[in-house]
């Protein structure tokens, strides 16, 4: 059951709201159409609804509004727009990472992929497909986690009948499990066609609630449907017969041999072609065009049931006996709806991980930062006078960043600003999650990528440096430890450096320029903060830390403590850490942000 109260947009200056004080019902088992020319404020009404725009009003979801239900992608499948995935992206991997999201088993993506009839299509990139494929894949995606309600907007927008009269099928299908289905539209004749009750509003206000049967009879044109082999004769006899009775009736030659007769009925027709020996192959009284009645899709009943015995059973709602699709009437009803951000995966770890891997991105990174690595260290080594770590490294001292940070910080760019990019976790962009569990995730995932991707780099240089000049550039390592502890920390830091730059901006081209900005501007500034000598220095920390508990430590802990401290107190150690704090100040900033109320 879907209650909409009082929706009212945020008012614009010098103009009134695209959606003024829209009051309507979508009840369980019925398919309802949302009525409307275009501009008239039917997506600015479902984003209302899905509390992705500001505004005053509320919606109730079998008695509760939407940021109060504790599994909202469970209760409300969503379609706003294109499929929001990456276009390099399968169909199937798509499926699964949002399986990661929603907490349903990976292996309702093969079921929705079969429901949607396109199973064979699983390994096709999302780049690739038509527009029919592509809203079935989006229709897959609504519907993963057996929701109760379906909201999209203009789903036929663009399709062929036959497109269109499997999708409105399926609609049926899921309404006749007890589901509540609410669609948008702009065509009038499909409103009457494929709803039980069409919701018809003008200028963002409500004109009409109806029953589709009494919305066809007094909103559409009736008439009869003619289909004979003598069109054109039997148009003559309905207008020589109408004109010698004085009726207005309205002939319109479709083809051929169809005709649409308005002004007139079933029997009127069939007698004046009986009178006149006209054959006549059909003949149906039709409201709007002579388009074929929605058929219902055949394993549309099966598979929802299948959906709804595959995915976790729905919590009983507090109060609530029934635990059924029926609404509950006592709920208050409150005047104003907070703005939220649609809340993360359930699944976070995993879903980082189908993210990462679901492209050929990571695989690529790292074959260009090995390449680039190997042909700077090889350079450097022929030009001599380069330290052994920087050799290694491949980092020269006119680059900022060696390769491997860069790829490194390319990554952590990546991981929120693909969600802007292809939001995956939310019903429309410019909404992004602020679960502290999905940002340790990415942060987790990534810091391990770019260790691997250090780690990588630097076998890689080191072999080829062996290879070309048999090892004459390499010694062995007097100190090994605190280098690699600071070349793991300077490619961690670059990775969470873009993790949380491209999150508080939105953008990956944000998260990179945040990694650059580490050497080039704020490195600068802390080396003339740290010129001088200290008047508190720290030698003998590790010795005094011991004193102070009971434990005794290994000397090893003591030399890893001081190499961690020299890392520290290096400029770009220094900038990096200032600049982590900075950036997760920042988004920790938009995250609450986006619970101010409207």
């Amino acid at each position: 059951m879907l209650q909409a109260i009082g929706l009212t947009s945020k008012h614009r200056p010098d103009a009134p709201p695209l959606v003024d004080d829209l009051t309507f019902e979508a009840r369980p088992g019925h398919v309802t159409a949302l009525l409307g020319e275009p501009g008239s404020g039917k997506t600015t009404a479902l984003r209302l609804m899905l509390e992705l725009e500001p505004g005053r009003g509320v919606t109730y979801f079998r008695g509760r509004p939407l940021h109060r239900l504790p599994y909202p992608g469970r209760e409300v499948g969503v379609l706003l727009g294109d499929v929001p995935g990456n276009p390099a992206r399968t169909v199937r991997n798509q499926l699964r990472m949002l399986c990661a999201a929603a907490g349903v088993p990976a292996s309702r993506a093969d079921t929705m992929l079969e429901v949607v009839g396109i199973s064979g299509l699983r390994d096709q990139r999302l780049g690739s497909l038509s527009l029919g494929m592509e809203r079935r894949v989006a229709l897959a995606s609504a519907l993963l986690a057996d929701p109760c309600t379906l909201l999209l907007d203009e789903p036929g927008a663009g399709l062929s009948p036959r497109e269109r009269g499997w999708l409105h099928g399926l609609l049926r299908g899921h309404a006749s499990l007890g589901g509540a289905v609410l669609f948008t539209t702009d065509d009038a004749k499909e409103a009457a066609r494929s709803a039980d009750r069409v919701v018809s509003i003008e200028a963002g206000r409500l004109v009409a609630d109806q029953d589709a049967a009494e919305f066809a009879r007094t909103r559409l044109r009736p008439r009869v449907a003619v289909r004979t082999p003598h069109a054109a004769r039997l148009a003559d006899v309905l207008g020589r017969e109408a004109r010698a009775a004085q009726r207005s009736v309205e002939i319109v030659e479709e083809s051929g041999t169809r005709l649409s007769v308005y002004g007139s009925n079933c029997a009127e027709v069939g007698e004046a072609a009986f009178r006149h020996g006209v054959l006549v192959h059909q003949l149906a009284d039709e409201t709007g065009d002579a388009g074929s009645p929605t058929a219902p899709v055949p394993h549309a009943r099966a598979s929802a049931s299948a959906s709804a015995s595959a995915s976790p059973p729905e919590p009983a709602e507090a109060g609530n006996g029934d635990s059924g699709r029926r609404p509950r009437q006592d709920r208050p009803r409150r005047p104003a709806s907070a703005v939220r951000r649609v809340g993360g995966p359930l699944r976070p770890l995993r879903y980082e991980l189908l993210r990462v891997f679901g492209t050929a991105t990571p695989v690529l990174t790292a074959a260009l930062v090995v390449a680039v690595s190997v042909l700077t260290s090889l350079v450097l080594a022929r030009a001599g006078q380069t330290p052994q770590n920087r050799l290694l490294a491949a980092w020269p001292e006119l680059l900022p960043l060696p390769p491997a940070a860069l790829g490194a910080g390319l990554l952590g760019a990546l991981a929120f600003g693909e969600e802007y990019r292809y939001p995956a976790l939310a019903a429309d962009r410019g909404t992004v999650p602020r679960r502290m569990g999905l940002l340790i995730a990415k942060l987790g995932v990534c810091a391990v990528l770019a260790l691997l991707l250090g780690a990588l780099a630097v076998a890689a240089d080191a072999a080829a440096l062996a290879l070309v000049f048999d090892s004459g550039p390499l010694r062995t390592p007097v100190e090994w430890l605190s280098p690699a502890v600071s070349w793991a920390g300077l490619l961690a830091g670059c990775a969470w450096a873009g993790v949380l730059a491209s999150g508080a901006f939105r953008s990956a081209t944000a998260g990179l320029a945040a990694v650059l900005a580490v050497p080039v501007m704020v490195v600068p500034l802390v080396r003339k903060a740290l010129e001088g000598s200290s008047a508190y220095p720290v030698t003998g920390l590790g010795p005094r830390l011991r004193g102070l508990t009971w434990v005794q430590w290994p000397p090893e802990v003591d030399r890893l403590l001081a190499g961690a401290l020299r890392v520290m107190a290096q400029p770009v150690g220094t900038a990096l850490v200032l600049s982590l704090m900075v950036l997760l100040c920042a988004y920790g900033f938009t995250g609450l942000r986006s619970r101010v109320r409207w």
